[in-house]
């Protein structure tokens, strides 16, 4: 009986050491650990050469801003490969998603003619100002006031007549964007638009002579951390058109500063050129554009 017991003993023993072992689940391909890089409109992939004020002007934004949208602290620490958003992020305020109820008003709505004479006055006892307008004081005034049932009708004073500034001569606007620009210098053109090399304007001149603001806007670059420019200005006017100003001797407007069309913004110079001149450009949408399609005629 003892040897028949001792038996089981030990087969029940060797079949608790033969099972296998549990697998192990391995977390590291979990989903999370492989999120999908975003891709497509409003993204971009650094390539190399690239910098982040480039990238931001060729995209048309403020440099300051793409950082921020990437929570990049250090400008100068982008690289090869890195996806960077380039246009700002979608919100629940951007589409639009808050609608407005219109209150309504009980009882309908009394429609009246401005020159209408004002209804008869209510005996509640209380001081009311009348509807229709004041006029100055004259003997005529008085007269007509007196006699018996005469209304008392506005009188428009005139006027005053005010010298208006020269006009500045600028180009008209075709669309809700548009920008009444102006020439950015009193330069001659020395070197036309060309989509396969020059992607502006230059203009001839000397060391020092005025660069102005062809429109209106926010100073979003003022520097020169883009190779092939030198001393730098960038202006953003609205959401579709920016300007540039290149390889200047002097900037005298700063970034986040806002300017005014035609204000000074720097002096004409040749940093990163081999002859003082100004290099402008117009960009819409980030994509450089013929400024002479947007001047106006000289």
């Amino acid at each position: 009986m003892i040897r028949v017991f001792v038996f089981a003993l030990s087969a029940m023993l060797a079949g608790c050491f033969s099972q296998q072992p549990v697998p192990a689940v391995d977390r590291s391909t979990s989903p999370q650990a492989s999120a999908v890089q975003p891709s497509g409109p409003g993204f971009y992939t650094v390539k190399r050469g690239d910098t982040l004020y480039r990238i931001a002007m060729e995209h048309g934004q403020d440099y300051r801003d793409v950082a921020g949208w990437n929570n990049i602290v250090n400008p100068g620490s982008i690289r090869e490969g890195q996806i960077l958003r380039v246009a700002p992020p979608v919100t629940a305020e951007s589409v639009g998603s808050v609608q407005a109820t219109p209150v309504a008003i009980a009882g309908g709505i009394e429609s009246r003619p401005l020159d209408a004479v004002a209804p008869a006055m209510p005996s509640d006892g209380l001081k009311r100002e009348p509807r229709v307008g004041k006029e100055p004081y004259s003997d005529e005034a008085y007269a007509r006031l007196s006699r018996p049932g005469e209304v008392a009708r506005p009188v428009e004073p005139k006027a005053e007549v005010k010298p208006e500034p020269a006009p500045v001569a600028a180009a008209p606007l075709n669309g809700p964007d548009d920008v009444p620009w102006i020439w950015p210098s009193a330069g001659k053109v020395v070197a036309p638009f060309s989509e396969s090399g020059n992607k502006g304007l230059d203009f001839a001149g000397k060391a020092g002579d005025t660069v102005i603001a062809a429109g209106e806007g926010k100073v979003v670059y003022a520097g020169a951390g883009l190779r092939g420019y030198g001393e730098l200005v960038i202006i953003k006017h609205n959401a579709s058109f920016l300007s540039a100003y290149a390889h200047n001797r002097k900037i005298l407007v700063k970034e986040g500063q806002q300017v005014s069309r035609g204000q000074k913004i720097a002096e004409m110079g040749n940093t990163d050129a081999d002859a003082v001149k100004l290099h402008f450009e117009i960009r819409k949408q980030g994509k450089p554009v013929d400024p002479a399609q947007y001047l106006p005629k000289r």
